[in-house]
């Protein structure tokens, strides 16, 4: 998900250099949202502690 986040803002910077200003905006909405799904998902996982206990 992180990987689909970065795709989509290196999407947005290049649609914002090249004057497409609404694929920029559009993309970086995207890459933001995946962002915060990533760090949701992320705490959660922490929190739950669903790794290998030894």
């Amino acid at each position: 998900m992180l990987r689909w986040a970065l795709i989509f803002l290196v999407l947005a910077l290049v649609a914002g250099a090249l004057g497409a200003g609404g694929v920029a905006g559009l993309s970086m909405n995207i890459a933001y949202v995946l962002f915060v799904v990533f760090l949701i998902l992320l705490v959660v996982h922490f929190v739950t502690g669903r790794g290998r206990r030894i």
